[in-house]
């Protein structure tokens, strides 16, 4: 490094060159945006199962998300993905920090990204089973052979819960037919499309009467805990507890309740992994398909 003599009496001090003080600033300039970059929040990601199509989704759940970042101090990304085989596929790969998911979701990864439950509603969630009220199936065991509609799969109290209980309680095997939505169920069974249909009970309650009054429920599976709220264990502790207690705040208010109700999530509890444990024995998992 390069310096310049400057007497001062006997004694000479050397002071930097131009080097030296471009070095030192580089050296300054670096610590600096080191310790800007420590101190710089992580930002979280919020994925939600695609429940809605995406822009009602986003119209949902957008103000949800923010609410709670603000409540919670952590920042807070919501990730809509446009299927739910690409939701799936995120989960499996454990790329989101916090999820709402169906339960299956959980227990499908709970041996390997082992996703934590916060929060979930403390209605149930079942399936239905419904025919035409003036068709010929009057019990269950009617429909062996017969076709049912279903909306996908993997749909759970619709179809993947209601196929395990009329092949585990009912011992009755059916042709199953997927149409897509709840509402396509629905309509194959009103048109004598097919025998029957599953579905799940706020689905029903949104069709048009002329389609509500046509049908009956002839069977209503077993409960489970529905859908939670979830955080990937690779998120601190202290800040997913700090979103579960916003979580709780938040639904606490009348704010809170008339947002959380389109979810819907419309009495909020705290959940954990044991409260679906019990999935593991209903037969679900033969069920599945992958997509």
């Amino acid at each position: 490094m390069s310096t310049y003599p400057i007497k001062e009496g006997v004694k000479t001090r050397r002071w930097p060159g131009l080097a030296g003080v471009a070095f030192g600033l580089a050296l300054l300039s670096g610590l600096a945006c080191s310790s800007f970059a420590l101190a710089a929040p992580q930002t979280y990601t919020f994925a939600v199962v695609p429940q809605f199509e995406q822009r009602k989704l986003f119209a949902i759940w957008k103000p949800i998300v923010d609410e709670l970042a603000q409540r919670s101090g952590l920042s807070l990304k919501l990730v809509a993905t446009l299927t739910v085989p690409e939701f799936e596929h995120g989960i499996n790969n454990g790329a989101f920090d916090f999820i709402y998911a169906n339960p299956f979701h959980i227990m499908k990864v709970s041996t390997t990204q082992k996703y934590i439950p916060l929060v979930r509603d403390s209605a149930p969630l079942r399936g239905i089973l419904v025919v035409r009220k003036d068709g010929p199936v009057r019990a269950v065991k009617d429909l062996n052979g017969k076709s049912v509609a279903f909306p996908s799969p993997n749909a759970l109290g619709a179809s993947l819960l209601m196929r395990a209980d009329l092949n585990q309680v009912f011992k009755v095997k059916v042709e199953p037919l997927y149409v897509k939505t709840h509402s396509s169920v629905y309509l194959h069974v009103v048109n004598g499309l097919t025998s029957a249909g599953g579905g799940v009970e706020k689905t029903l309650q949104e069709q048009d009467a002329s389609i509500r009054d046509a049908l009956t429920v002839l069977y209503t599976t077993r409960d489970m805990p529905s859908h939670p709220i979830a955080a990937h264990p690779r998120v601190a502790k202290a800040d997913h507890e700090k979103l579960r207690a916003a979580l709780m705040d938040f639904a606490a208010t009348p704010q809170g309740q008339v947002l959380l109700s389109k979810v819907p999530m419309r009495k909020i509890v705290p959940a954990s992994i044991e409260d679906y444990t019990v999935m593991r024995s209903w037969g679900l998992y033969s069920l599945w398909v992958e997509e």
